[in-house]
């Protein structure tokens, strides 16, 4: 195929092992498929989520905590059968869901593995934010959760960082989409079964950002849509090379974007600074 799933639209022919931008051919690569607990609890609950880790992407964030994944694509290739197989071991474990990590270039195999077998389990489609409308297009009335990154208001920062200095607005774009598709929140027994919840990352020395990013889901979506806002950075992948995010973030300056939060009355969730910490990235076993 002459890959344009994700807005680079490299057109590169991608065959079921080789790739294009993202570096991974058509068929799965999963770097671990498991129960997750460190998510939201409204994802996690007591048993945890399903989630299948992809291997690849889209973006190229310097500073990325699964960079061995994303970045160095090591995992193991399977089939969208042996895919389909393995959301019934989850299902049989008692999540809450089934979470899609990193999808967006295996849109393709997703779909082919949900006609082997839909769980009967919430889809969650966790991404960089970084997606093209028309392929999520496809996955209407199939995604019940998306879980997207807004990881940049700036995009001299987001072209310095992630290689992509068209972000802000592509994921703007994509996020209401997302909110097009699945309506207004919807959370049973402490659960999100369907809606949309935005994360950001903030970024040591780029405060503005931050709050440019918050400034824009309020202005775009009003606080209609839960936010998830992590201070879970620690410089990771290439992060050395880069002076200025070569630290973790300080209390004052999440208090300064937990400040805008606030003021915005953004409704969702706010990590704990002692959530910058390296157990949290799952052990990447292949399994």
């Amino acid at each position: 195929m002459l890959c344009d799933l994700c807005p680079r639209e490299c057109r590169i022919e991608r065959t079921e092992y080789t790739g294009g931008y993202c570096s991974v051919g058509t068929l799965p690569k999963v770097a671990r498929i498991a129960p997750h607990h460190d998510e939201e609890p409204i994802l996690s609950g007591t048993n945890g989520a399903g989630t299948v880790f992809f291997s690849g992407c889209s973006l190229r964030c310097v500073y990325c905590q699964n960079y061995e994944i994303s970045a160095r694509t090591r995992g193991r290739i399977i089939t969208p059968y042996e895919l389909s197989e393995e959301y019934r071991r989850l299902e049989a474990m008692g999540v809450h869901n089934i979470e899609f990590v990193t999808p967006t270039h295996y849109i393709g195999a997703i779909l082919e593995s949900l006609q082997y077998y839909r769980p009967k389990l919430p889809l969650i489609y966790n991404s960089s934010g970084y997606d093209k409308v028309e392929s999520l297009r496809r996955l209407e009335g199939v995604i019940d959760i998306y879980l997207p990154d807004f990881k940049y208001s700036d995009d001299a920062l987001a072209k310095r960082l992630s290689s992509c200095g068209d972000y802000a607005q592509t994921a703007a774009a994509a996020i209401t989409e997302m909110i097009r598709q699945t309506g207004e929140p919807v959370i049973e027994n402490g659960l999100m079964k369907r809606g949309v919840m935005i994360r950001h990352l903030v970024l040591p020395s780029h405060v503005r950002n931050s709050i440019g990013v918050l400034d824009a889901i309020h202005a775009n979506w009003g606080t209609r849509i839960p936010v998830s806002l992590m201070s879970q950075y620690f410089p990771a992948g290439r992060a050395a090379d880069f002076p200025d995010i070569d630290r973790r973030i300080t209390r004052r300056e999440y208090e300064k974007v937990l400040d805008r939060l606030y003021a915005l009355e953004l409704d969702g969730f706010a990590q704990d600074m002692e959530s910058a910490d390296k157990k949290y990235v799952p052990e990447w076993d292949y399994t």
